[in-house]
């Protein structure tokens, strides 16, 4: 299957074909001033995008040298602004996930480097063993769209014993605190390093994956704990020491292909997901209450697909995260058919184009919620389009429930 830039440059194609296609139907004519007022818009829309282009690249620029944690934050800020722009000018659901995890990549990195300085300050001086900052849920699978919070996590190297712990205790809790500064939420889950649970050495990581994946934990965290190897299945690097962060990644991916009974529980958790179908697989809603009329799209829709598409993923010991490359690489080692994997791709297209335009309308103050969504105030076409994804998604789910012999 080809790569997403191979397929981007065959739908432009494709497009530009129909298009010329239609000016068969038009006198002579006719036909110029229909490619003069199309050329014309053109030049408009490429003018437009590579401003916008620009400005991204000068505020890129800007957070590289900034020292000052409230200018980060309206880095951050204009950056949002900016971004939002032109998802409303040209509804890139991809364009938007690239640009929105690079700067978030660069402000936390910067972030990073404030804060050990801050530390060194105040005499705690420098980090006693090399360590690094892994990002998990949308931001670890390069996702992350115009609303996001800290889903962080810390290893640092073994040999330090207390004394690497107790500083590394207080640069998490700093690093939260001076993230939220910059306008990245605090995870309502707590899955932030400075919570104990998401940081510690590598051998700490180790010691805690292997009692997950062997159940020594408390029954009563079973959830929890199976939650937190969920979100660890799509760790991925973000500043630090990268040979320390790319071990513990390829640790976590060895430990869930290696332990099946683990990967069978997070596989029956995903089958067993509820969608959004209700009788005769028509969309369901809401009967009563507040969403009376709507229904949980990020619940019912487009997290089931995204839990659904990881754990075929691990299972196959497919390394990606990104949910479009997933889907790619499983059809590539025939997981997926073509039409199976175009389904699943195009479904994630638009039920996440949906979850932007639904952050959009929280961000401008239209509605207080950005995960119901009411689907008949949308077009017949983009209704049964996510309809569509639905059944594609109810589709994995029996494959998985019969691939892995869930009763």
């Amino acid at each position: 299957m080809p790569d997403i830039q191979s397929r981007k440059e065959h739908n432009a194609h494709d497009l530009l074909r129909r298009l010329l296609e239609q000016s068969r139907y038009l006198e002579s004519g006719e036909i110029i001033r229909f490619l003069t007022a199309f050329r014309e818009q053109l030049d408009g829309e490429i003018s437009q995008i590579t401003e916008f282009t620009h400005q991204r690249e000068e505020l890129l620029t800007r957070i590289t040298t900034c020292r000052d944690y409230l200018r980060l934050g309206e880095l951050h800020r204009r950056l949002n602004e900016l971004e939002m722009a032109e998802f409303l000018k040209v509804h890139s659901v991809f364009t938007l996930h690239h640009n929105c995890t690079e700067y978030r990549d660069l402000l936390a990195q910067q972030a990073l480097l404030l804060v050990q300085d801050e530390l060194k300050e105040n005499g705690r001086g420098e980090p006693p063993v090399p360590y690094a900052l892994l990002s998990t849920g949308s931001d670890g699978r390069d996702e992350q769209t115009l609303i996001t919070d800290q889903d962080h996590l810390i290893v640092y190297g073994d040999g330090g014993g207390d004394d690497a712990d107790l500083w590394f205790a207080d640069f998490s809790r700093l690093l939260v605190e001076r993230l939220a500064e910059i306008g990245f939420a605090k995870c309502t889950g707590d899955m932030m390093p400075s919570n104990p649970t998401w940081r510690g050495s590598f051998q700490q990581w180790q010691r805690r994956l292997i009692s997950i994946v062997r159940y020594e934990c408390d029954p009563a965290d079973f959830g929890k704990n199976m939650m937190s190897l969920i979100v660890l299945s799509d760790a991925r690097y973000v500043a630090g020491a990268q040979d320390l962060a790319e071990e513990l990644v390829e640790t976590i991916r060895s430990v869930e292909r290696d332990y099946f009974q683990a990967l069978w529980g997070m596989a029956k958790a995903a089958t067993e997901m509820k969608l959004a179908l209700g009788f005769l697989k028509r969309l369901w809603t809401e009967g009563t209450g507040e969403h009376k009329g709507e229904f949980n799209l990020k619940l019912l829709a487009w997290a089931p697909l995204i839990m659904n598409v990881r754990i075929l993923a691990i299972n196959q010991g497919i390394p990606a995260t990104n949910t479009i490359r997933r889907i790619e690489l499983l059809q590539q080692e025939r997981s997926f058919s073509p039409a199976m994997a175009a389904g699943l791709s195009q479904g994630y297209e638009v039920l996440t184009r949906h979850r932007i335009l639904l952050q959009i309308r929280v961000i401008k103050g239209i509605q207080n919620d950005s995960h119901y969504l009411n689907p008949y105030e949308l077009a017949a076409d983009e209704r049964e389009s996510i309809r569509q994804a639905l059944l594609k998604i109810e589709e994995l789910q029996k494959t998985i429930h019969t691939n892995f012999s869930i009763v």
